[in-house]
C-alpha cells in the first residue's frame, strides 16, 4: 500500500508519517531528505520536481517488492497528488491519501517558528513562506487529520483508526 501524506510545513505531517512508517515497518520516503541529499551532491539552482521524481521511482520499486510505502511531502498541488496515485496504480498497489492540517493559526505559526531542524543543512521555511506557499485545495476524498490542540499520539491513534 502507498500511504500518501500532504500538508503544509508545521502541521505535524512528518511526526505522524514517521510514526506510522515505524509502526507499520514501512518504507519511509521524505521529500525534504531527498532534496537535501541533492543539494549535498552538488545540485545547482532551485530544486523543483527532482525530489518528487526520485521519490516516485523509489516508491514504485518498493511497492513492486510488496512493501508498504509512506510518502511524506507537502504534496501541494493536484499534479503531485495525481502523480502519487499513478505510482500506486501502475505498481498494482492500493493507496490512501492523507492531509494533515493545523486549524489553529497561532499554534501553527508557533510550530513553524520553533521547530527543531532534524535534517543537517536543511533550511526550514519561515512562517511567511508557509502562508504564501502555493497550496491548492484538495478536490477529492482523503483522510483529514487536524493536529491543533492535541498531542501527536492522539492524532496518530485517530489516523490509525481511519486507515484501511
Amino acid at each position: 500500500m502507498l500511504i500518501i501524506f500532504g500538508g503544509l510545513p508545521g502541521t505535524g505531517k512528518t511526526t505522524l508519517s514517521r510514526a506510522l512508517a515505524a509502526a507499520r515497518r514501512a518504507t519511509y520516503l521524505r521529500i525534504d531528505i531527498i532534496e537535501q541529499a541533492l543539494r549535498e551532491a552538488g545540485h545547482q539552482g532551485p530544486i523543483t520536481a527532482e525530489g518528487y521524481v526520485i521519490a516516485y521511482a523509489l516508491a514504485s520499486a518498493n511497492l513492486r517488492l510488496g512493501a508498504t510505502v509512506v510518502a511524506d511531502s507537502v504534496n501541494p498541488i493536484a499534479l503531485t497528488r495525481d502523480a502519487w496515485r499513478k505510482v500506486a496504480t501502475e505498481s498494482g498497489a492500493p493507496f490512501v491519501e492523507i492531509e494533515i492540517i493545523c486549524s489553529d493559526p497561532a499554534e501553527h505559526r508557533r510550530r513553524v517558528e520553533t521547530r527543531e531542524n532534524d535534517i543537517e543543512g536543511h533550511v526550514q521555511p519561515t512562517w511567511r513562506e508557509v502562508v504564501e506557499r502555493d497550496y491548492e485545495p484538495w478536490t477529492r476524498d482523503r483522510i483529514v487529520i487536524d493536529t491543533a490542540g492535541r498531542p501527536a499520539e492522539e492524532a496518530l491513534a485517530e489516523l490509525t483508526r481511519a486507515l484501511p
